[in-house]
């Protein structure tokens, strides 16, 4: 039973990541930072449910990719506010101010 858990849990992850892979790689540079947005707020899901895996504690291998989920998904929320703050700050203006 848990090999058959395993290997659909492995399915589904890989799933995941190909069909994600593909969408973002298909997406216009002009919807590039509001998509980023939108994948800071599934990226905060993904971390609560990594939360809620890890608080279980229903095995050590579970608790252990629940971890990494967590480290992933949380630099992956900081690394897009980041990436959203560059772009942002490549339209603002540097002209001085009028006195």
């Amino acid at each position: 039973m848990s090999g058959d858990v395993l290997i659909n849990s492995l399915f589904v992850f890989m799933l995941a990541g190909f069909i994600g892979f593909e969408v973002i790689r298909r997406v216009s540079p002009l919807l590039h930072t509001p998509l980023m947005s939108l994948t800071n707020a599934l990226d905060a899901i993904a971390v609560v449910g990594a939360i809620v895996l890890v608080g279980e504690g229903k095995s050590k291998l579970a608790t252990i990719l629940g971890t990494i989920a967590v480290v992933a998904a949380t630099s992956n929320i900081v690394s897009g506010f980041y990436i959203t703050d560059r772009m942002l700050k490549m339209f603002k203006t540097t002209r001085p101010q009028k006195p």
